[in-house]
């Protein structure tokens, strides 16, 4: 079975990144638009409306534009944007959010992509709520960094332009990321998390961190305990591991350059202090590589053709 593929926003660092894996493919045949038409309104909503499935690849305000445009109800979409991420009609795109996620996603008309930075936060602390172990009210803070090109093109060009005259730089100061809305409605929290998010001077590649004090567990438990959950909740899974090794350094870059992410636990059971650690690529499992896993199970593909595990 062939599947017609139209990207929306193919020309965009994410685009560029899902053709990528796309390539060579037998199974998926692209869509695509004439250079001189691409910017034809007919031509895109033509595309629109003959893809099997349609990525976007795009802003959010031309998100909710494309998808207004498609006038069928066969074409399934999966958006790349923030637009949909918490819209009750879309299907949350991480496959392993909960155990029947994949499932949802495979019979969805509409999927949205996850974020970054969301991706590794709800790696990390949705089997802890679904577990009941952290209350939905738990005080949580997530502090992450990425490379610069989850900036996309206006970002790349800053810091390999020559401008950006730092190696790391907080922003979001305000506290307000549109990411946390994200974070919070499919943690299945109530109260935000601080998001503290940050940009390295690295191309590719991704930290995100939650730090625990134990007691805020419903039970006494210790990091090896914690640790067991987590496993618990990824074994079998192919894309998302848990790491049993002990670490002492993880780099920004453990990830980068594939469509995995690894999760950790470290602390300090004497002080009651842990943890908890993913590494991904913010390109791969943060965009292009959750795009075309969600494509590949939309599909009724093996989940993970394309990826580089």
């Amino acid at each position: 079975m062939t599947v017609s593929v139209f990207i929306d926003g193919a020309a965009g660092t994410t685009g560029l990144e899902i053709r990528e894996r796309l390539a060579g493919r037998g199974d998926v045949a692209l869509v695509t638009i004439d250079e001189v038409r691409r910017r034809d309104h007919a031509a895109r909503a033509e595309a629109l409306n003959d893809a099997d499935v349609v990525i976007l690849c795009l802003p959010d305000d031309a998100a909710r534009e494309a998808v207004a445009m498609i006038a069928n109800d066969r074409t399934r979409v999966i958006d790349a944007s923030t637009a949909h991420r918490v819209a009750p009609d879309w299907t949350y795109g991480l496959a392993e959010l909960e155990p029947d996620q994949a499932d949802r996603i495979a019979s969805a008309r509409l999927v949205a992509n996850p974020g970054c930075y969301p991706t590794g936060f709800l790696a990390l602390v949705r089997p802890l709520v679904r577990a009941g172990l952290l209350a939905a009210d738990a005080p949580l803070s997530v502090n992450a960094t990425s490379g610069y090109s989850g900036g996309g093109k206006a970002m790349i060009a800053e810091f390999e332009g020559g401008e950006a005259a730092t190696a790391f730089r907080p922003y979001a100061l305000a506290l307000a990321h549109k990411h946390v809305g994200e974070m919070t409605r499919h943690a299945g929290l109530t109260v935000a998390p601080i998001f503290q998010p940050a940009v390295a001077r690295t191309y590719r590649g991704m930290v995100v961190q939650v730090p625990l004090h134990l007691s805020q567990l419903a039970r006494s438990f210790t990091l090896n305990d914690l640790s067991e959950v987590l496993a618990a909740a990824y074994d079998g899974e192919r894309v998302v591991r848990f790491a049993h090794e002990a670490a002492t350094v993880v780099k920004i870059e453990d990830d980068a350059g594939t469509d995995r992410m690894t999760l950790r636990v470290v602390g300090n059971q004497a002080s009651g202090q842990a943890l908890l650690i993913a590494t991904l690529d913010n390109l791969g499992k943060g965009a292009a590589g959750a795009a075309v896993q969600n494509l590949n199970i939309m599909a009724g593909f093996d989940p993970v053709a394309g990826l580089t595990l």
